[in-house]
């Protein structure tokens, strides 16, 4: 994944809920909760975890039992002071008191919120990508520092899987059209780490790989939904009995599900999106133009897919007035650059969702060369009076910056080489007047045509047109 590539737009749910959704978090929650429970008798060790003797009374403010409540009353505590939401105030005497970050959760905004479980969110992505504790003990050696050789553990390349694997999860989750809302096999988002895009069928030790890598991602998973990140179905126990076990019922070896599934939460899309926005990748969400200029909102939008760039817009254009808002779409619009004719396509779709109160802005560029054809097509299809019929120049210029736009959204799509056939078989002079139009991409347009047209006899005459073209732009 690269970061100079920009991500799918994401839907965000709004702050408010998020930060309700992260209030009522393990990981927030609890530690929140350890945080005002702590006063002038807590003490802390010189790494700043609760004191071993007063594990048990934070278990028991948690409300937590068994073998392993000291384990999360001592990590709930660790978020607390990682989050701010616990202040050290005496290394030496082991003091703390209640962190300036502790007031945010009641009384700050909802971005403040989802600011303090952010950096709580980091300290359990970091904690996930650490081996099991015993084990770590075990490899200690005489200085007490660890022997990542022995343990065979390289802290940045496990860092950097599990950033990956999150990634990969984003990705699989945020479309186009709308956030997924099928989770995702354990076995595939393994797979999508291991298994060359190249590669047909994987080989054993590949297989064996992806294998070991589900049995990783399952405790970290594990690890992850408490902070609100993910919702996890664990692998079936089963799975991992050994061989000579008998399963204590039958199994159905065809149910993906029981290999592990798992989905990012609304709350865990806006966390990874932040944390890839923080790490410099493009992520863009919808809304995030709303109070910009149509020159932010059509090149925003350019390589949105449908139902994102409609959602986009119309946000957009909720806080203006109709007729105001045509007149600085269509302004935006012009332009002899390469991302114009994409601009003025997102220009006329979101013109599309303006009422008739545009109608001034659409009649007032009839004359314009490069938006004349857009009012006229906006106008026609209202059924406006008094609509000039385009000139033959116009119709071609227009068919140019359509394609030439279709391009650029979509590349070599089905749908343009239905459009390019469609274009050669109506008019049987097509590329005999084309070469001529006065704009930027005929060239471009025209090889295009060439390539995508079917008939060998129709390509050849739109690269023979294409360069003429290109002979005319030279001159």
């Amino acid at each position: 994944m690269s970061d100079s590539s920009p991500l799918p737009p994401v839907r965000l749910h709004p702050e408010a809920e998020l930060a309700r959704a992260a209030l009522s978090t393990p990981l927030l929650s609890r530690a929140a909760r350890l945080a005002r429970w702590a006063g002038s008798g807590t003490r802390v060790d010189a790494g700043g975890g609760l004191v071993e003797e007063q594990l048990p009374a934070a278990a028991d403010v948690l409300g937590l039992s068994g073998d392993d409540a000291a384990a999360y009353a001592s990590e709930a505590w660790r978020v607390a002071v990682d989050a701010g939401l616990v202040e050290i105030t005496d290394e030496e005497a082991g003091t703390v008191a209640a962190g300036a970050e502790l007031a945010l959760l009641t009384a700050g905004s909802p971005h403040d919120v989802l600011a303090v479980w952010l950096t709580a969110l980091e300290t359990v992505i970091a904690d996930a990508s650490v081996p099991d504790l015993d084990d770590l003990v075990d490899t200690l050696d005489e200085g007490g520092t660890v022997d990542f050789a022995s343990l065979d553990w390289d802290p940045e390349a496990e860092a950097e899987f599990l950033d990956g694997v999150l990634g990969n999860l984003y990705l699989l989750t945020v479309s186009e059209d709308g956030p997924g809302e099928a989770p995702v096999p354990l076995p595939a988002l393994a797979a999508s780490m291991i298994v060359p895009s190249d590669m047909g069928e994987p080989t054993n030790d590949v297989l064996e790989q992806v294998s070991d890598a589900m049995m990783r991602l399952d405790d970290q998973f594990r690890m992850l939904e408490p902070a609100g990140l993910v919702a996890y179905q664990p692998v079936d126990e089963a799975l991992m009995a050994d061989a000579d076990e008998e399963p204590a019922a039958p199994v159905d070896d065809t149910d993906v599900s029981r290999y592990g599934m798992v989905r990012l939460t609304p709350l865990g899309a806006y966390g990874l999106r932040a944390r890839m926005l923080e790490a410099g990748f493009e992520a863009p969400a919808v809304g995030e133009r709303a109070d910009k200029g149509a020159d932010a909102l059509l090149d925003g939008t350019a390589h949105f897919g449908q139902y994102a760039a409609q959602a986009e817009t119309e946000q957009w254009l909720g806080g203006r007035e109709p007729l105001a808002a045509a007149r600085e779409l269509l302004a935006a619009a012009r332009g002899a650059d390469a991302g114009a004719p994409l601009r003025r396509l997102r220009c006329q779709q979101a013109l599309s969702l303006v009422g008739a109160e545009a109608e001034p802005a659409l009649r007032d560029v009839l004359d314009d060369p490069e938006l004349g054809g857009l009012a006229r097509v906006w106008l026609s299809e209202r059924g406006a009076s008094g609509v000039p019929a385009p000139s033959q120049d116009l119709v071609f210029w227009l068919t140019i910056d359509t394609v030439a736009a279709q391009l650029a959204a979509e590349g070599n799509s089905e749908e343009l080489q239905a459009l390019v056939e469609g274009l050669a078989e109506q008019h049987s002079g097509f590329f005999t007047a084309a070469w001529r139009v006065e704009h930027p991409a005929t060239a471009d347009v025209l090889e295009a045509m060439g390539r995508l047209h079917p008939d060998k006899r129709v390509a050849k005459e739109a690269r023979k047109a294409a360069f003429k073209a290109r002979s005319q732009q030279g001159s």
